[in-house]
């Protein structure tokens, strides 16, 4: 009786990661979109926030002036990822 209930017990998380791994690989695909359209989202935000640093003012400077401490933690990176040289093997990721 006890070699069942550990025989059962392995088998229980044996298929538990096999469902892991399976939903894990399923789900990948919309993981990376969702991030890849969140970074654009944050570009557009960025871009109409303190888009004044770069000459296209699009908001008019009082709403830019209250959005900005939302947007002052950001603006290192962002300006860092917007003027990092691109190649054409970064269009594949």
């Amino acid at each position: 009786m006890v070699e069942k209930k550990e025989k059962g017990k392995i088998s229980s998380e044996l298929g538990k990661a096999i469902k892991g791994m399976f939903v894990g690989m399923s789900s990948l695909a919309v993981t990376k979109q969702m991030l890849k359209t969140r970074m654009y989202l944050e570009n557009l935000f960025m871009l109409i926030t303190i888009g004044d640093m770069l000459g296209i003012p699009i908001l008019p400077p009082y709403y830019s002036l209250r959005l900005l401490p939302y947007a002052v933690p950001n603006i290192k990176t962002w300006k860092r990822r917007l003027f990092k040289e691109r190649d054409v093997t970064d269009m594949l990721y």
